[in-house]
């Protein structure tokens, strides 16, 4: 029964996002988002757009997970991430009070096409790792709602990978906007319903929800709460979803819209987070990515809730990755002609990519945000002093912030090889990504503070 109603729902929302793409759209509308008649997004559109984009399936994974494994600190440290909405939204201020259209442009003007380069060889691979994460998901859940049917994992995988390149290579970032409303309109309220129905559950307390240390103890949620507190400034520069829709609308409704996206999508992910907890209450065992843990927890109707509420966060952050993998590949790095067909290409490649890499595997749902998030604190340094404080910083301690910050998410990727654990101190994994990021940090900033003084000596 469950399997049926999980098919019949989700294929009925496929449907309905493919009916809302635009049948017709513009070269404009495809890489920026216009209307047909040339408008930008409202408010409205553009906080349920990052709002659907940022909980994606992954990240409610992990919130419940974490939650799972070390009580409400592990959910907090991962809603912590959400403060991305807050300094995203003063990042965008500011550039575009210097006059920037993008991060790119501002970089390019400061570093030129190497500084570029840097970052964006670490927003591809964000995009790429979000196509590849979301269909995982994908994945787990069908196979456990069709545990008899073979290949249900990777049969699943490929339908919905070749149903989101649908209507995603038809209308584009306007294809994206639109079927962003739809699809978060559906998450909430299915959301809603699953979550009242836990709330109102015998067995479930929410002093104790609240005061949850989890299976493992809560120190290690807490450490991921500082990792989360150093990565947070420059986290959301990385992801170019996020700062496409920064440049969209006018200033006004720009600010609004990232402030409403913060307390909502926090709101969302601690609430997703209370599932993984309650599951470590009742001494539920760990099975599946916690999937195989809330089917023998809920009601066959409260299960199915939440595996549609995590396929349609997974149809929508897919869109809404391939249209900034277009806008990334056609745009700034002129890999494609700046057309309709141009964009779809890109968008053929980087699905294909995504779709590929889950033959890999998924150990760890959680690592390609730390190592992607560690990649990307190379910025920390950069736009707080050449950004916010109005510093020239020079390319030498530019590539050496990124150096670092690369070299930490590799070391941090590869901490079980013998010869990243010669160089880590011993711990947990969330104690030596911590002391990756407070080295990474050091390293930019002593290097970008020094490049920024001696360009002020010489003038």
């Amino acid at each position: 029964m469950t399997a049926t109603t999980v098919v019949a729902i989700f294929a009925a929302i496929i449907i309905a996002s493919l009916l809302a793409a635009p049948r017709r759209v513009s070269v404009d509308g495809f890489f920026s988002g216009q209307s047909a008649t040339g408008r930008a997004p409202g408010l409205m559109t553009l906080v349920l757009s990052q709002v659907t984009t940022w909980i994606f399936a992954r990240s409610l994974m992990n919130a419940a997970i974490l939650g799972y494994f070390y009580g409400m600190a592990g959910t907090l440290a991962y809603a912590a991430y959400y403060g991305s909405f807050l300094t995203g939204g003063f990042v965008v201020a500011r550039l575009r009070a210097n006059g920037a259209s993008s991060v790119q442009e501002w970089l390019g003007a400061r570093f030129g096409a190497l500084g570029n380069a840097c970052y964006n060889l670490v927003i591809a691979l964000r995009l790429l790792s979000e196509v590849f994460a979301n269909l995982i998901v994908v994945g787990l859940i069908f196979s456990a709602v069709l545990p008899e049917t073979a290949l249900a994992k990777e049969l699943s995988i490929g339908l919905v990978a070749l149903l989101g390149l649908a209507y995603s290579a038809w209308g584009g970032l306007s294809a994206a906007l639109r079927t962003d409303v739809l699809q978060m309109s559906v998450f909430l309220v299915v959301f809603c319903i699953a979550f009242a129905a836990m709330l109102l559950s015998p067995g479930f307390e929410l002093g104790a929800v609240l005061t949850a240390q989890g299976t493992s103890g809560s120190y290690n949620g807490w450490v991921l709460m500082a990792v989360a507190a150093l990565q947070v400034f420059s986290y959301p520069v990385h992801d170019p979803v996020m700062m496409d829709r920064g440049f969209l609308a006018d200033e006004k409704t720009t600010r609004r819209s990232f402030f409403h996206a913060f307390w909502l999508s926090a709101l969302c992910i601690i609430a997703f987070g209370m599932f993984g907890i309650q599951a470590s209450l009742v001494g539920a065992e760990y099975e599946g990515q916690l999937i195989g843990t809330w089917a023998g927890m809920f009601p066959p109707w409260i299960f199915a809730a939440l595996l549609i509420s995590l396929l349609v966060s997974a149809l929508s952050t897919l869109d809404s990755a391939l249209s900034s993998a277009a806008r990334l590949c056609v745009e700034e790095l002129s890999l494609a002609p700046r057309s309709l067909r141009g964009g779809r290409m890109v968008m053929v490649v980087f699905m294909l990519a995504g779709a590929a890499l889950t033959l890999w595997g998924n150990a760890t749902l959680f690592d390609a945000v730390a190592v992607s998030g560690t990649a990307s604190m190379f910025l920390t340094p950069v736009l707080i002093v050449g950004l916010v404080m109005g510093r020239r910083v020079t390319l030498w301690s530019y590539l050496i912030a990124f150096g670092a910050a690369f070299v930490g998410a590799v070391l941090y990727f590869a901490r079980t090889s013998d010869w990243a654990a010669a160089i880590l101190p011993e711990g947990h994994k969330y104690e030596q990504l911590l002391a990756i990021c407070i080295v990474v940090l050091v390293v930019g900033f002593v290097a970008v503070l020094a490049g920024a003084r001696r360009v002020e000596q010489v003038q």
